[in-house]
């Protein structure tokens, strides 16, 4: 079954933790052995894997797209304004697939699975699939 599920980000760019989230799908799905999948429909916001255990691995994470792609740049041409937003969408990705071995999340120690806003604050939507083998 694939599973619509929302959340609010409340600033521009942010990444979310939905680790738990994505957990919760594969235990009300009752998935002992597969791979999960989850998807973010939207151009100006991503998903990713990256470490959740220091806070800094974040604000480093944004701090260096924001460098490489500023919010303001004489030769952007979008007319909405938000092309930073689409660009950093597209470098960080729309989905990852992570493997469920015996009921559990394949990441590694540090890792957790991130909701990545490049456009907010802004009500979202992603998608989780998880598949049994």
């Amino acid at each position: 079954m694939l599973h619509k599920l929302q959340l609010q980000s409340s600033s521009r760019d942010q990444m979310i933790d939905i680790t738990h989230e994505v957990r919760t799908v594969i235990e009300q799905e009752k998935v002992r052995n597969g791979v999960v999948t989850v998807y973010c429909p939207h151009t100006t916001a991503g998903i990713t894997i990256n470490e959740n255990a220091d806070p800094d691995v974040v604000r480093d994470f944004l701090m260096r797209l924001d460098e490489v792609y500023p919010w303001q740049h004489p030769k952007y041409r979008h007319a909405e304004g938000n092309s930073a937003a689409h660009l950093k969408a597209s470098t960080v990705g729309a989905s990852q697939t992570v493997p469920v071995v015996e009921g559990r999340l394949m990441l590694g120690t540090w890792q957790g699975i991130y909701f990545c806003e490049f456009d907010g604050p802004r009500k979202r939507t992603f998608y989780v699939k998880a598949q049994r083998d």
